[in-house]
């Protein structure tokens, strides 16, 4: 979730990459969904979810795993583009271990399925930001001239 807003909100990221983690979020959302949909008072004893069915039902309710509520103090931006696409290549890398994590915990199909592609779609954003990561090193580095057509009227101290 932090990811999104951060591409989204951040003008100098990619808004492409946040309207994808968007999609993420949804589709991980739509996961929890049809695995909740359906249970019994006892399954969700079983499964340790009592206590945030009696908060949310079973509806969508953005926390960490540790039942932690979102926050926006979650939001990284240093205003440096270096530190930022290296906060940005983190928090990539962080999703598609949570992913394989999660992978590790299920043999069924059809979550095996989505989860594989969100943990790919995650490969593919480090390796982008990567790239922008090398161009913006490069142009940091260039060598910069700039050419003043008239000078005649500048008064040089």
């Amino acid at each position: 979730m932090k990811r999104y807003k951060k591409y989204l909100i951040n003008e100098k990221s990619n808004p492409t990459v946040g309207t994808e983690e968007l999609a993420h979020l949804e589709m991980m959302g739509t996961i929890v969904k049809q695995l909740t949909q359906g249970l019994t008072d006892k399954q969700i004893k079983e499964a340790g979810l009592d206590s945030y069915y009696v908060a949310h039902g079973l509806g969508i309710y953005p926390s960490s795993s540790a039942g932690v509520p979102f926050t926006a103090a979650y939001l990284q931006s240093k205003g440096d583009p270096i530190t930022d696409l290296y906060e940005d290549m983190a928090a990539e890398q962080k999703a598609r271990s949570t992913y394989e994590y999660l992978m590790d915990l299920t043999d069924d199909p059809d979550v095996l399925a989505p989860l594989k592609f969100l943990r790919e779609r995650e490969v593919v954003h480090f390796q982008r930001f990567g790239e922008a990561l090398g161009i913006v090193r490069d142009h940091l580095n260039e060598n910069r001239f700039f050419q003043m057509k008239n000078t005649q009227n500048i008064k040089w101290r």
